[in-house]
């Protein structure tokens, strides 16, 4: 790795999912918003103009899209975590992801736009 770490961001795909800890949550469904900045050297990229040489925000998006939708968690803290492991074990040059997971309708009883969570995750630690 260099010195520097570069970012690709991919913010607030939105994705219909069954999150929840409450039942009528994973019945009815709701809106999610996912972020993403993955730090990695984009120097090879920049010099090169060829995609091989970084990871496509396509792949990226597909990855949040694909856990969000598929699987079902009580936590989004825990579909933030898996998105995060699952692109730090695909993507290699990928150095430090960090994921956000937006949940504007939380059954709260408040007014309120939302709630959400971030998590960082580092490649080599906690694995």
């Amino acid at each position: 790795m260099s010195g520097s770490l570069d970012r690709i961001g991919v913010t607030r795909i939105a994705v219909f999912g069954r999150h929840g800890v409450l039942p009528e949550e994973a019945v009815l469904g709701q809106r999610f918003y996912i972020s993403l900045e993955a730090r990695l050297d984009l120097a090879p990229a920049g010099r090169s103009d060829d995609v091989a040489h970084t990871v496509s925000y396509a792949d990226l998006t597909q990855i949040a899209v694909e856990i969000a939708t598929e699987r079902r968690f009580d936590l989004i803290e825990a579909l933030a975590e898996t998105i995060a492991a699952t692109i730090l074990d695909r993507f290699a040059p990928v150095e430090a992801i960090t994921v956000r997971v937006d949940k504007p309708s939380a059954p709260v009883p408040a007014i309120l736009d939302g709630v959400s969570i971030e998590i960082t995750r580092h490649r080599g630690v906690g694995a």
